[in-house]
């Protein structure tokens, strides 16, 4: 029997089969087109090229490294040199500047702004949220309640030696007497005192309970929040009589906060990040709307 008997042609294309059916589908045999195997070739040619002149085939420990001598992390190291090079002048005028004075320097303030916000995200965001929106037992940034001032003076001085911070000696401290462990108050005088201390900012309370307190705050609190509860930023003592809470502002928080209270702890950063890096945190943080 010839080829040409052996050859399943198509009735409705015309076109030769290649023999294989698939639920009665047959295959036909159209040959690809020229310029499209062409193509084909040439990249298989580019890969192989490719594989020689660039780093490109795993080995055990390493790589092959390709005769062109490419390297990506060369690459970043030399953009990174150039970024650095470009600020720098920037960079030293920041150094050079007051941190108080950098707002009179709209370039300088952009600048430090820009920085800032990038130093944030990477340093601030895990406690304080990446909207500065704080949390439970971490301040808010955005409003404008600051338990140590909100001027630029008193941000870079809490940033760069932190809150109760054993690592450097001028860290800011204040320890607020546990109550009720040391035993200074009972039981039945603290949950008064946590309903005077609702009174303070119009919060729901029992009038009765809050009066029985007034002596006991007068005697054992207002020496550092205040006479009206208003707070002490020279003390690092909460207002008490707005609408910020940083433990929470039901009766059984306040009195849990006035039998034992929590010490939060902010690292010191200048060590860490420089006097540079400190003022642009600085300066973003005041420019989030809630600085003094």
């Amino acid at each position: 029997m010839s080829d040409d008997h052996k050859k399943e042609i198509d009735d409705v294309t015309g076109v030769e089969t290649t023999g294989h059916v698939w639920d009665g589908i047959r295959e036909l045999n159209n040959p690809l087109p020229r310029w499209w195997v062409w193509i084909f070739y040439a990249t298989v040619v580019f890969a192989i090229g490719y594989m020689v002149y660039y780093p490109a085939v795993p080995l055990i420990n390493s790589a092959t490294q390709g005769v062109g001598g490419y390297s990506s992390r060369a690459e970043l190291e030399s953009a990174m040199e150039a970024a650095q090079a470009e600020k720098a002048g920037m960079l030293q005028q920041l150094a050079e500047t007051d941190v108080s004075d950098i707002p009179a320097n709209d370039e300088l303030m952009r600048f430090a702004t820009a920085g800032g916000e990038s130093a944030y995200k990477v340093y601030c965001s895990q406690c304080h949220g990446s909207g500065a929106q704080g949390g439970y037992g971490y301040p808010n940034l955005n409003d404008d309640a600051w338990i140590w001032g909100g001027d630029l003076e008193t941000i870079y001085t809490t940033i760069a030696h932190g809150i109760r911070y054993d690592g450097d000696p001028d860290s800011r401290f204040s320890m607020m007497p546990s109550f009720g462990v040391d035993q200074i108050l009972d039981r039945d005088q603290i949950q008064e005192l946590a309903h005077y201390v609702r009174s303070l900012s119009g919060l729901e309370h029992d009038a009765q309970m809050a009066a029985a307190a007034a002596e006991n705050f007068d005697v054992n609190c207002s020496s550092c929040h205040g006479v009206e509860g208003e707070g002490m930023t020279a003390l690092g003592a909460p207002n008490l009589s707005d609408a910020i809470w940083l433990y929470g502002s039901e009766t059984d928080q306040i009195a849990s906060q006035v039998h034992n209270p929590k010490h939060g702890v902010m690292p010191a950063w200048v060590d860490r990040l420089g006097e540079t890096t400190v003022k642009q945190l600085t300066v973003y943080v005041h420019s989030l709307g809630g600085g003094e």
